[in-house]
């Protein structure tokens, strides 16, 4: 029986995220509460309905999908190729993908760029956290937001499962997690079809003053920060999420 890993020298996003296991593993994500969020902000942001929105890391695009449903003219923008050949199947006049890395300036700008469900902090150098930020930046409009939505790392860190097995689709996924050197890791294993699969999610366990610190060195203003998809007040140790509003 061999053992497929992903070679080292690769980014373990661009190789976990391209591979059809990962989307199995997270198909049952909740699109009700994606929905309530992005509801939630479109509201709170006071979007014109003609608002341009950039959907940055998008996946597959379920959340460009349903941002382009109220009406909006979204762009979902991902480095999976994979992903974005599937989520262009849903493409029209106003919902439009492409392969983009988040560290680099968009050609357009737009009123509001959406990063959600902790799609930040995968990079190994720091210096690439605040190139992202630059760039969401500027590829906004003078008047426009962005919103990254983290996870609170003092929450997630007190209610860690270290260990669990996950059944989807007849496939066992045996699932450790930890923490290490300042980044939050996800180790899976799993066997489909006589192979063994082994894959790293790794993501830095940045809190809420590394934003800060960041953006000011960006010179970056923050705007507002929440602790939920319902925008509730952020509190460091209850908060499921770190919602941040800055421009």
């Amino acid at each position: 029986m061999s053992e497929i890993q992903k070679p080292v020298s690769e980014n373990w996003f661009e190789s976990w995220f391209d591979t059809e296991y990962y989307h199995i593993l997270y198909k049952e994500r909740n699109d009700e509460e994606a929905q309530l969020l992005m509801d939630n902000l479109t509201h709170y942001l006071n979007l014109p309905e003609d608002a341009k929105i950039l959907d940055l890391a998008c996946g597959k695009g379920r959340h460009a999908i349903y941002l382009n449903s109220l009406g909006f003219d979204v762009t979902g923008a991902d480095l999976s190729e994979n992903s974005i050949k599937e989520a262009s199947e849903f493409a029209n006049e106003k919902l439009h993908f492409k392969v983009h890395d988040m560290r680099e300036t968009c050609n357009e700008k737009y009123d509001a760029i959406f990063n959600l469900f902790t799609s930040f902090g995968y990079f190994e150098d720091d210096a690439d956290n605040f190139k992202t930020i630059k760039a969401i930046h500027n590829s906004l409009t003078e008047t426009g937001f962005a919103v990254i939505d983290f996870m609170n790392v003092d929450y997630v860190l007190e209610n860690l499962v270290a260990d669990e097995v996950k059944s989807v689709d007849g496939i066992d996924f045996h699932i450790k997690r930890y923490l290490k050197d300042g980044h939050i890791y996800k180790e899976i294993d799993f066997e489909d079809k006589g192979e063994k699969f082994h894959f790293t999610e790794k993501v830095q366990a940045l809190r809420l003053e590394d934003f800060e610190k960041i953006m000011e060195e960006a010179g970056i203003y923050l705007l507002d920060i929440f602790g939920d998809y319902k925008l509730r007040k952020f509190f460091k140790t209850q908060s499921e999420r770190l919602i941040m509003i800055f421009k």
